[in-house]
């Protein structure tokens, strides 16, 4: 049989935890959104069967592409030289995800330096 200090004890750290759980579920659940805005944040273009798809974009000046590797076997290495804007995404292994901010208006050729037909073109306004 319980005392009545003990009891109490008990309830009080019931008291404690039960609000700290509901909070850190709170937290949990209002970071699922968060988490899943950010992974959805940009636009995305693959890279399969050595093709960008979609071949072609417009995007606003400061908006991000994230290119993925969506081929199971293939290296892509996707870059840009221009005067005003370059960038290179180094080797991609399958399943990468790689984001490119476009911080200057033009229109831009991403290349793939593995796969000399891979061609995107990038109209930023």
């Amino acid at each position: 049989m319980l005392s009545l200090a003990t009891a109490k004890q008990r309830k009080s750290r019931l008291a404690f935890l039960l609000p700290s759980l509901a909070a850190l579920g709170a937290g949990m659940l209002a970071g699922v959104p968060v988490v899943g805005g950010l992974q959805a944040a940009g636009i995305v273009v693959s890279q399969k069967g050595r093709m960008f798809h979609p071949d072609s974009l417009s995007v606003t000046k400061g908006e991000t592409v994230i290119i993925v590797n969506d081929d199971s076997d293939l290296l892509h290495h996707a870059y840009i030289e221009s005067p005003t804007f370059s960038f290179d995404s180094g080797d991609q292994d399958p399943g990468s995800r790689t984001p490119v901010v476009f911080t200057q208006p033009g229109i831009f050729q991403v290349l793939c330096g593995i796969h000399p037909k891979m061609k995107l073109t990038v109209r930023v306004n």
